[in-house]
């Protein structure tokens, strides 16, 4: 029979082999400690990570407080039975209550009367889970009176999607009205403002055109004055003459006096003069009227208007009012028939042609070319200077209010702003560029009329 190996104790294996087992010793300890500092590290790192959680956990908590303490609009968290979790300062200020008299009630508690509740518990039970939007309910204040409240109700969710209850936010019916108010007021006010601007600004250009108006008007007044001053000496003659016929003067008297008055060649003349003083006069009617239409505030009434007559207009208006040399060169349709204020038209087409005047002042021959065309029914004009162009900083800022490259009194940096304003609000295009053969182009574009008289 085989006899068996044991392994001898521990003891005898230490008296056998001290030195082996004070070595295995050793390495036994060496490796507890290192697998101690690894977890003490571990520890540590955790502690480090766990503090930086809490802290940003703190701040989250922090900043939510603060926000929900700033918030004018109240806010109601309720879990699935509708029963209260927690309420910000708007709602606790609103109804005179505490927020820990609040809390642990039933949202439905809130409401002040029992159609508000049945019409909360209608839309909570039909509505769970989509949100609810704009609800107008009444809320029942400390003291007993009733608050209209505008609400929105939202579903809340854990992180597998669960549905944990409802975040209800709402505002006073009242400051919704104030608010509405408040900013129709100001919308008027910016519109009443965005008025003024534009009379101001065409009231600016109307100045600039004083002197050549009165030129304008003093030919014809002239021509009436001098035709006046004829006819009162014709009349002059007429009642010499007739005296002597009513006195009975003799046949020969009368044709001597006849003869010696030019009574026959005084009435040859009287159609010519009254027709004369009625084009004068008519000429001038026609020049005050046109006047008043451009500096009328516009009643934003729209029709239909040549846009190439109103451009005929503005260039004669200019070229009167400024008295510069500027050669305009036309290459227009016979028509273009547009739709909008024929005065703000000419407005614009008239800020365009005195930006031109005023760019090529330094020119040896200034020039202005206006051409257009019909594409795609819209009428496109360009108006192209040969001036020294527009810088290239300064094309971003052309249509910017109150932005100017004119000297400081010769210009309010408006005009280029309200035209871009006036053509956008007729449904067109005011851009600026600088053209490759020199100068600036600005082009204008408008709709043309819906009418069979455009070309």
């Amino acid at each position: 029979m085989k006899k068996s190996t044991l392994i001898p104790p521990a003891d005898e294996l230490a008296r056998r082999y001290p030195r082996a087992d004070q070595a295995a010793g050793e390495e036994i300890w060496l490796d507890v400690i290192r697998k101690m500092d690894e977890v003490y590290h571990d520890l540590l790192q955790y502690e480090v990570a766990l503090e930086e959680k809490n802290a940003a956990l703190e701040e989250s908590q922090r900043f939510i407080a603060s926000v929900l303490a700033s918030m004018s609009d109240i806010l109601i968290v309720c879990d699935r039975t509708g029963t209260i979790e927690s309420v910000n300062a708007a709602l606790s200020a609103l109804l005179g209550r505490s927020a820990d008299t609040l809390v642990r009630r039933p949202l439905f508690d809130l409401f002040a009367d029992e159609a508000s509740r049945a019409k909360a518990s209608r839309l909570f039970a039909e509505q769970r889970a989509t949100p609810i939007q704009d609800c107008e309910l009444l809320l029942k204040a400390a003291n007993g009176s009733e608050i209209a409240l505008s609400m929105n109700c939202t579903p809340r969710y854990d992180g597998v999607g669960k549905m944990l209850g409802f975040v209800i936010t709402g505002r006073p019916v009242g400051e919704l009205l104030r608010a509405y108010q408040a900013l129709r007021r100001a919308h008027e006010d910016l519109q009443t403002a965005q008025r003024q601007l534009v009379h101001s600004e065409k009231m600016a250009s109307l100045g600039r055109l004083v002197a050549g108006v009165a030129h304008e008007l003093n030919n014809p007044i002239s021509f009436v004055f001098g035709n006046a001053v004829v006819l009162k000496r014709y009349a002059e003659r007429l009642t010499r003459y007739l005296d002597a016929v009513h006195r009975g003067s003799a046949r020969p008297a009368l044709e001597a006096l006849r003869e010696k008055l030019r009574i026959d060649r005084l009435l040859d003349d009287l159609p010519a003069l009254i027709d004369g003083m009625l084009e004068g006069a008519e000429r001038t009617r026609d020049i005050v009227d046109a006047l008043k239409r451009f500096s009328a505030p516009g009643s934003g009434e729209r029709t239909h208007f040549d846009l190439v007559e109103v451009i005929g207009r503005a260039i004669h208006w200019v070229g009167k009012g400024s008295g510069a040399r500027l050669e305009v060169v036309r290459d227009l349709p016979a028509r273009l028939l547009v739709e909008g204020n024929a005065g703000e038209i000419q407005q614009v087409v008239m800020n365009l042609v005195q930006n031109a005047t005023d760019a090529t002042a330094g020119a040896a021959t200034p020039r202005l070319a206006i051409s257009g065309r019909l594409d795609a029914g819209r009428a496109i004009v360009e108006f192209h200077d040969n001036g020294p162009g527009i810088q290239a900083e300064h094309l971003g800022r052309l249509f910017d209010p109150f932005f100017s490259t004119k000297p400081v009194g010769q210009g309010t940096g408006l005009g280029l702003a309200i035209s871009y304003g006036i053509v956008e609000r007729h449904g067109g295009e005011l851009t600026a560029a600088n053209h490759p053969r020199g100068g600036a182009v600005f082009r204008l574009v408008l709709p043309l009329a819906s009418a069979p008289e455009n070309p």
